[in-house]
């Protein structure tokens, strides 16, 4: 059996939405075990706390980079793939920016819905493209988007964000397909509810809360490190032949059914969630 090695070291990342949650959580990952990593996110101030906390774990001789930016902004991602190249090359990128909105359908205006797609859609194409083309011409590497259960479940009155998030797993399919050739490897995780700020109101003791854990076959909500090892493994050469794959993390939530945000949507939206405008 031929030996193949795990060291991740000499090889670059950017990370989108990496300032917080589960992008930094990822970004720790691959920094501890020897990748340059450069943070790209809208908040100076989170991603100055992140680079800290990241330079408090990153191996020995790993630059630790911060670009802020919007994903949205194909500008924005351009110049930070080019910010994250090390020695003139990028091996990998994790999409991990996101957004939400929360509201019927019917009552949702096409600013929130744009806003979120730009984000958590938009963000991952863009994302793609141009970190994709500076991995193939680097001779190869990896690309993991942070996708969603809400992919795969409805997700009641979080519409725009269970279509992004649907969207980025073809995203994923489609872009792995196409870039195998030059191979590069396109791979997603989709978390269930995770400990995060996008969701930090959502609580164990809350209706959406309860309608989470009761269709969840290990009841609790997760956290940044189930999730972390997972893109470290997708980006790291012990997955060299995996592409294409949409991984759930969710403790069995893709098995049953989507949560239920109805009863805080009654509060905001009122007669709207029963189809009344």
């Amino acid at each position: 059996m031929t030996e193949r090695s795990t060291s991740l070291a000499g090889m670059s990342a950017l990370v989108t939405g990496g300032g917080s949650g589960i992008g930094l959580a990822a970004a720790s990952a691959l920094a501890s075990d020897g990748m340059h990593v450069t943070i790209m996110g809208r908040s100076p101030d989170r991603l100055a706390a992140g680079a800290e906390a990241l330079a408090a774990v990153a191996a020995d001789g790993v630059e630790v980079r911060t670009f802020a930016g919007d994903v949205s902004s194909e500008d924005d991602v351009a110049a930070a793939v080019e910010a994250a190249k090390v020695d003139g090359k990028l091996t990998t990128c994790v999409a991990a920016a996101g957004d939400g909105t929360l509201g019927p359908v019917i009552a949702t205006s096409l600013d929130e819905w744009n806003r979120v797609l730009g984000v958590s859609l938009t963000g991952v194409f863009l994302t793609f493209k141009h970190a994709g083309a500076a991995i193939a011409a680097s001779g190869g590497g990896s690309m993991v988007a942070v996708s969603s259960v809400a992919s795969r479940l409805t997700h009641r009155f979080m519409a725009p964000y269970a279509v992004a998030k649907a969207g980025v797993d073809m995203l994923v399919r489609s872009t792995a397909d196409e870039l195998g050739v030059a191979g590069v490897r396109v791979n997603a995780v989709n978390p269930g509810i995770i400990r995060t700020d996008l969701v930090a109101m959502v609580t164990p003791e809350d209706s959406v809360g309860r309608s989470y854990l009761d269709n969840m076959a290990i009841a609790r909500f997760g956290e940044v490190e189930d999730v972390a090892p997972a893109i470290r493994y997708l980006c790291g050469p012990e997955s060299a032949m995996v592409t294409g794959v949409c991984l759930p993390i969710d403790g069995g939530h893709s098995l049953r059914a989507g949560p239920d945000y109805g009863e805080w949507a009654r509060g905001l939206y009122g007669d709207a969630v029963d189809g009344v405008v």
